[in-house]
Formats: structure tokens, C-alpha cells, sequence
């Protein structure tokens, strides 16, 4: 029998049901994003208020026929009817799609559904894609999609991101540029994780001492989309072709040794890089790229690259940014996707100092900070703008990384080096007599969690004259973003921002999904004086925030 409930539009649509995890809707998670799209739609549509008449919702697995008005955040399509949004994956809009119904978030107002066909096709819908596994596994969402739909609806999502969880005003927020593409849209994956299930009651018989018994060779690969099943995945055409190639590698080598499994596992697949001088390798140019046994070899001009692919998380894996050289452990994090990574850094070197002429009033930018800089990827690529740079982690074993990467890229040790630091005093280990707040840039790249409150006081504290705020989570850099400009709001010393957006731009480092990275470049808001009172708006000076160490 179908669900009834009472339509009222306004509150009801996004009120908690207790028995809910409870979603905050400004931290930026996948549920926050998508509730802010529902919200949005919903409110677009005007239905019409003060309505008495029961709408009826449509029963668990029941199939309905939607037409697809928006693509969310999170890559899937939104259709509402009867005050009701329903998320369609795989669906764009313009499309007629059949979807079936498998979880109501009644008091949010919208359900989520799976894909089951296209009725009748937008005009969006052109592209064939190319991993027989799309609309199934969950890694992909747009290989449907024109590449030139997918950089703009990526901008789209950026935009959308500052108006729900900066708390800016629209004037606060400049115009966000086009997304930069990558230039490989498929290939460019250099690591790859598949993985496998244990066996049914495998850890029950080795709590017993028995042996583990494995009926068949388990599915390896990624997850169904909307479950919890791992789905076999024999070939993913985002991968580079070394990591293909160590796909279909272990995938042989786990079948044969299944037996030796206790567990499920999860698996490495890490391109690694040996660049070799271009007469050892005159056969492979002029045609770009060829394969050696398990290698491929790469034409990189004067240098030719063969690439392999690494399954030891212990071992050390070799890439390369334009001449920049880093060597990492192979299961440690590190971008993975090299071929926009020269993009990357080129739009941070063109923009991360003032652009505005140098006079006697503004300090000549002179040092580097990079806060959460892992093995030192963004320390040492930038690291010929600045006469000192310094990059600071948590991670002892990322600071050993980074200090052995700054040796192998020739950097000296009185100009560019590492330290580690505890993140709840990180700017406690500079010493500010060198690095001199106003003659500062810092550069953070936090996790997908975005940096905490306690980080934002630290960094207004310090002060720095300019900030590039790299994120992979664009929502939860917005939020952060909006702490630093809006002010932390209602603590002494910290009630209004320090800084002004100057310019936002988002880089598609994952084509064909939905995911986008961002770049915001910030700088400190001119001051008469840095001991000037606090004004009648309410706003705070540099002298001030910078006496407030212990807030």
C-alpha cells in the first residue's frame, strides 16, 4: 500500500526525523551538498502553498517516469513531482527517464532511486561511453556526457558551493572562472585501489582455527552503485596504461593465490616512472606510445618515460611534474592525475603573488608557506617565486618524503625546507622574524574535511598577506573561505575577516566524474594602520587579531 503523508510546503520539506542521522547541512559532506540542491529546487518550483491534499509516496521499488530538471553537485539528476525531488543517477537533464524508488527521506522531501532506462534522451546525452561497466559501478557518473558539458556544469558547481556554505553575500564572492580541463579525459588515473570480499563465514571458521575455504575466486573490483556489493571489474579506462595493464596483472595473480587469503583485501595499482635519456629510446618516437612487456614507454621529447605499474605499498614510486621529480612510498597520497598537474601549478605561479604593481606601500612578498604539504609537492614546484619556503605537516613520514624530494629536485637546504608540526600549533613552529607575516604567502591543500576552526584562528593570528586555498572538497572550502573573508563570527578579536576573495577557479583533475578541485587565491584587506581601533562597523585590526594568541 502506498505511504501517505500530508503536503505542506515550507518547514515540513526539511525537517529532521529523529530516527535520522542528523545532517548539519554545512559541513560539506555528499548529504549536505545534496540536500542544499533539493532545498534549491524546491524553492524554485513555487509550489503552491497552503495546499490540504494528501500526496501519496510512491511505494519502496515501485518504478516511476521522471523528467530530469537540474544535475545536483553530486553528479546525479534531480526530477521533482508532487513536491517531492527523486535523485536519478546516470540522468541528465532534458532526459525522460524510468527509475526505481528505493529509499524515501520523507521529512527532507526527496528519495533516492535507481537508474533503469532512458525513455527519451536530452540533447546533453551524446557521448557513448566507453567502460561497458557505466550506469553500474559507482567510480564514473558523466561518460555520457560532452567533455565541454562536463567543465561547465564542474564551474556551475563551484558557484553553487559559495552560495551555500561560504554564508558570503553574492558581492563578496567574485566571478568564478572557467573550469581548466585535463588534458587526458580517460587515462589518466596513475593509482588505482580494486578490492575483494572475504569469503561467506570466512571469519567465523578462522575465530574456529579452520581453514578459510573460498568456494570461487571473489568478485575484485569497485562497488555497485547504490550498494555495498563489489562489483567485478576487469578493466577501468580511466587508469593509465601501466596501471591497466597491473590491473589485469593482479587480478591473474589473486585468482592463482586465493587460497593464501584469510580476508578480503584491497589492492594497489601505482604507476611508477623511470625517465630515460631520448637516444635509448629512438624507436618509440614519433609514435607516442608504445608497450614493453609490462611497461609502457611514453615520448616525452627529449626523454622518453617508462612507466610500470607497483603494487607494494612499502615500495617507492617515481613521478614527474614537468621536471620536477618526486619519490614516494607507493601507497602514500599523491595526485593522481599527472597530466594536469603542470596546469596546476602553472596557474598558482601566475596568480599566487599580487597582481597588482609593487609600491611604497605594499611589502614585496618574499617567503613560502605551505601548510599540510605532504611530500612537498606544491613547496617545491613554487618554491623558485620565493627567496624562503617552508612546508609544514603533521606527518613525519610525509616530512621525510618532502625533504628527500627537495634533494633530488636540487633545492638548497637554507631556502627551501621541511618541518613537522602538531596541527593544533602549527604556526607556533615559524619563526615570524623570518617569515614575516606581511611578506608571506601560505598555501593550504587540507583534506576533503577542509581545515578546522582551530587552523582558522591560526592562520588569522599569523596573518599572512596572501593565501591560495587548494582544496578537493570545493564545499568545505567554501565554508572555510567564508570564515577567513565573513570572520569567525562573535569571538573577540576575530568578528570580521581579514581577507577578500581575488579570484576562484575550479580544475577538473577526475573527468568523467563528478568531482572538481578548487583554487581560491585571497588576499589581506588594506589597513590604515595595523593598531587602528576597532571601527564602528564593528571591525577588527591586524595589532588586535595578532594579540589575541590565545583565542
Amino acid at each position: 500500500m502506498a505511504q501517505k503523508r500530508p503536503f505542506n510546503e515550507g518547514k515540513r520539506h526539511f525537517k529532521k526525523n529523529k530516527k535520522q542521522k542528523k545532517s548539519t547541512g554545512t559541513e560539506g559532506s555528499n548529504e549536505d551538498v545534496l540536500l542544499a540542491d533539493v532545498r534549491g529546487l524546491l524553492a524554485r518550483t513555487r509550489l503552491d502553498a497552503g495546499k490540504d491534499e494528501e500526496n501519496k509516496l510512491p511505494d519502496q521499488h515501485a518504478e516511476l517516469d521522471l523528467t530530469i530538471s537540474e544535475l545536483s553537485s553530486t553528479g546525479d539528476g534531480l526530477a521533482e513531482k508532487d513536491g517531492q525531488v527523486y535523485v536519478i543517477p546516470f540522468a541528465v537533464p532534458g532526459d525522460n527517464v524510468r527509475a526505481r524508488v528505493y529509499k524515501h527521506m520523507e521529512e527532507e522531501s526527496y528519495s533516492l532511486t535507481d537508474f533503469v532506462k532512458v525513455l527519451s534522451s536530452s540533447e546533453h546525452r551524446t557521448e557513448t561511453p566507453k567502460c561497458p561497466y557505466f550506469t553500474q559501478c559507482s567510480g564514473c557518473q558523466f561518460q555520457h556526457l560532452p567533455y565541454a558539458y562536463q567543465l561547465a556544469h564542474k564551474r556551475r558547481v563551484v558557484e553553487k558551493a559559495y552560495q551555500n556554505f561560504s554564508k558570503l553575500s553574492s558581492v563578496a564572492v567574485p566571478k568564478v572562472g572557467d573550469t581548466i580541463g585535463s588534458p587526458l579525459q580517460y587515462g589518466y588515473r596513475t593509482k588505482l585501489t580494486p578490492h575483494f570480499d572475504g569469503p561467506p563465514g570466512g571469519r567465523r571458521d578462522n575465530r574456529n582455527g579452520k581453514p578459510v575455504t573460498w568456494p570461487e575466486v571473489p568478485p575484485i573490483g569497485y562497488m555497485k552503485k547504490g550498494t555495498r556489493k563489489t562489483m567485478d571489474i576487469e578493466d577501468c579506462p580511466i587508469g593509465t596504461g601501466a596501471v591497466r595493464i597491473g590491473l589485469k596483472s593482479e587480478r591473474k595473480r589473486v585468482a592463482n593465490q586465493i587460497d593464501t587469503y584469510k580476508r578480503g583485501a584491497t589492492l594497489l595499482l601505482r604507476e611508477n616512472t623511470e625517465r630515460r635519456a631520448r637516444d635509448k629510446d629512438k624507436e618509440v618516437h614519433g609514435d607516442g606510445e608504445k608497450t614493453e612487456g609490462d611497461a609502457v614507454l611514453e615520448d616525452r621529447g627529449e626523454y622518453t618515460h617508462r612507466k610500470t605499474c607497483i603494487t607494494d605499498h612499502k615500495a617507492i614510486s617515481t613521478e614527474y611534474v614537468d621536471d620536477f621529480r618526486f619519490d614516494n612510498p607507493a601507497g602514500a597520497f599523491f595526485q593522481n592525475n599527472n597530466s594536469i598537474l603542470p596546469l596546476v601549478t602553472q596557474y598558482i605561479r601566475d596568480n599566487i603573488l599580487s597582481s597588482s604593481p609593487p609600491d611604497s606601500t605594499t611589502p614585496q612578498i618574499k617567503n613560502l608557506v605551505d601548510a599540510y604539504s605532504g611530500s612537498g609537492f606544491f613547496t617545491i614546484t613554487l618554491s623558485s617565486l620565493f627567496d624562503k619556503s617552508i612546508g609544514i605537516d603533521i606527518s613525519p613520514q610525509s616530512i621525510d618524503s618532502a625533504t628527500q624530494n627537495a634533494k633530488l629536485n636540487n633545492l638548497p637546504n637554507d631556502s627551501t625546507r621541511f618541518i613537522a608540526a602538531d596541527a593544533s600549533a602549527l604556526f607556533d613552529a615559524l619563526d615570524v622574524t623570518k617569515y614575516k607575516p606581511e611578506e608571506t604567502v601560505v598555501v593550504l591543500d587540507p583534506p576533503r574535511k577542509g581545515c578546522d576552526e582551530g587552523f582558522i584562528r591560526q592562520l588569522i593570528t599569523y596573518a599572512p598577506q596572501r593565501i591560495c586555498y587548494v582544496s578537493c572538497n570545493v564545499h568545505t572550502q567554501a565554508r572555510d573561505v567564508g570564515l577567513l573573508v565573513g570572520g569567525l563570527g562573535g569571538e573577540e578579536g576575530m568578528s570580521s575577516g581579514l581577507y577578500e576573495i581575488e579570484s576562484l577557479r575550479g580544475f577538473d583533475f577526475f573527468p568523467q566524474t563528478s568531482h572538481v578541485e578548487g583554487v581560491a587565491i585571497l588576499r589581506k584587506m588594506a589597513r590604515e594602520t595595523e593598531e587602528e581601533d576597532v571601527d564602528e562597523e564593528g571591525g577588527v585590526s591586524l595589532g588586535d587579531i595578532r594579540k589575541n594568541e590565545e583565542v
